[in-house]
């Protein structure tokens, strides 16, 4: 389905127009630093509008892609297209990017040269919208190599004191992923090219790809490379505790709450569209993965005093759930694993923006170097109390809904890696539990006393994430409606290519879960 606006264009356009703006007037020494952060929450505020209006014209029950734009800029001989679509899978995605970037710009509004500051955060984001609606795989790769550059620069030039070795390691570890991930689509068009006689990089037609076993096996291997590594997915994560710690408390938001979504979302999209035997072929070692990050990321979480590390290994254990689910292969599993991607990110960015607040407060965020701030900050204990808990995955709150479904949607086709994966919820409530004790329980010391509470313009920050990690708790209804026809869909491919089928369960779980 297409529209008379080009919604999905300006999603990315509009990003990327303030980006090159603000890096024109970075010349203009004369330009004061709050007309600067005006104009980048402006652009992002006006994307978030786009997104929303984007959502709203949307069709509900409609699991195919949306308001696509298909528009030929290489030629014929090159087979590129501009083509971008929107679905169930993706929207949320989009809403997420949308709402934590004018976040981050409010939180970042104080940083040194916020002209190429805010500059790289609106490439960023134009990159990342980019990745999330492109259907042209060679456009895809372009948006998602496009991420690493914004992303460098921001943590290389705001970060903390090692924040260039951070920096390296992480543009180091996802360029080389990515190499594998170029090879592998020159190599599936080309497949292509030598059977149907016509270049093309587009996702539907190069679903018909016929491939031989051994070969469609290697080119999910390379695709998922460097979608294991975005994710961060065990073994693949040793950069990410340096890169989310290192980097400005904004860029851990971005990098965790958005980047990480790239990696799980392109296994989602790519992995199971168009190597559906291999999925099913390599399911139980990713499987075993996923369980792997589950439990490692728990316990290794347990044993850090560092917070922005805690959460970095918690994030860890989130991106195997959602591995956990994606790879389960079966409905319920795969809507949850969705669900999670968004969820999560509302938690992991409500999550590092306390972190940072407490940062500019106390100037550590060492749960060592702090004690009893509840006595003296209420509200930020209060705020981090409700974002622990959906992390926890208490009922009501939207951890809980995700998690129950990747849980019971991995239950049903593969039992024994969903009885392990419990073993991480439990350890969970374990390591949040003792930091937040640590933090805000006990008697404060001298400076703990003098710790100020959340001021009018924090609150606001923080306010949107909380009300949707109760909205998505109570009621997550609307969302599900929207994410589970592309999920029904994308199964059905997968299930008709394979033969195989789930249990008649897994299907009817879902549905009761609307």
């Amino acid at each position: 389905m297409s529209h008379s606006i080009p919604f999905l264009t300006l999603l990315i356009v509009l990003p990327a127009i303030g980006a090159v703006a603000l890096g024109l007037l970075s010349f203009d020494r004369s330009l004061h630093k709050e007309v600067v952060y005006a104009l980048a929450l402006i652009v992002s505020l006006a994307t978030a509008a786009v997104a929303v209006a984007t959502l709203i014209a949307m069709k509900v029950h409609d699991g195919g892609f949306q308001l696509v734009s298909n528009h030929e800029y290489t030629g014929t001989s090159l087979g590129v297209h501009w083509y971008l679509g929107v679905d169930g899978i993706s929207i949320f995605l989009v809403m997420l990017t949308a709402l934590l970037f004018p976040l981050t710009i409010i939180f970042g509004r104080n940083r040194e040269n916020p002209r190429a500051y805010f500059a790289w955060i609106l490439l960023l984001e134009a990159a990342v919208m980019g990745s999330f609606l492109s259907l042209d795989l060679i456009v895809f790769f372009f948006m998602f190599e496009l991420t690493l550059v914004p992303a460098y620069f921001i943590i290389a030039g705001w970060g903390h004191q090692r924040r260039a070795y951070a920096a390296i390691k992480f543009f180091l570890y996802t360029f080389l992923g990515s190499a594998f991930l170029l090879v592998g689509i020159l190599t599936l068009a080309f497949i292509h090219e030598s059977q149907y006689h016509y270049l093309t990089f587009e996702l539907g037609p190069l679903m018909q790809t016929h491939l031989s076993s051994s070969t469609e096996i290697l080119l999910f291997l390379s695709f998922t490379a460097a979608f294991a590594v975005k994710a961060p997915l065990f073994p693949f994560h040793t950069w990410s505790p340096d890169a989310y710690t290192e980097a400005p408390e904004e860029g851990s938001v971005l990098l965790s709450g958005i980047l990480a979504k790239l990696g799980t979302y392109g296994i989602i999209r790519f992995d199971l569209s168009l190597f559906p035997h291999a999925t099913r072929t390599l399911a139980p070692i990713f499987l075993t993965l996923a369980v792997i990050g589950i439990v490692y990321g728990a316990i290794v979480a347990c044993a850090q005093r560092d917070m922005k590390r805690l959460v970095a290994y918690s994030s860890l254990a989130q991106i195997g759930f959602i591995a956990l689910g994606t790879f389960a292969l079966s409905t319920q599993g795969l809507t949850g694993a969705v669900l999670l991607m968004l969820n999560h990110g509302i938690i992991v960015a409500a999550l590092f923006i306390l972190i940072g607040f407490i940062y500019q407060r106390r100037g550590t965020w060492q749960t060592s170097e702090m004690r009893g701030l509840q006595k003296a900050a209420p509200v930020l204990a209060a705020v981090f109390t409700v974002v622990m808990m959906a992390s926890i995955g208490v009922p009501g709150l939207n951890g809980f809904v995700s998690e129950f479904l990747v849980l019971s949607g991995t239950f049903i086709t593969h039992r024994w890696w969903a009885v392990v994966a419990v073993l991480g919820v439990i350890v969970a409530a374990i390591y949040l539990l003792w930091a937040y004790q640590q933090v805000f329980h006990g008697e404060p010391r001298e400076a703990d006393e003098k710790t100020r509470d959340l001021v009018l313009i924090e609150r606001l920050i923080m306010a949107p994430l909380i009300i949707l990690i109760v909205f998505l708790g109570v009621y997550p209804k609307p969302v599900l409606d929207r994410i589970n026809p592309s999920v029904n869909q994308l199964i059905a491919h997968v299930e008709s290519s394979t033969g195989h089928y789930q249990p008649p369960v897994a299907v009817r779980g879902v549905e009761g879960t609307k």
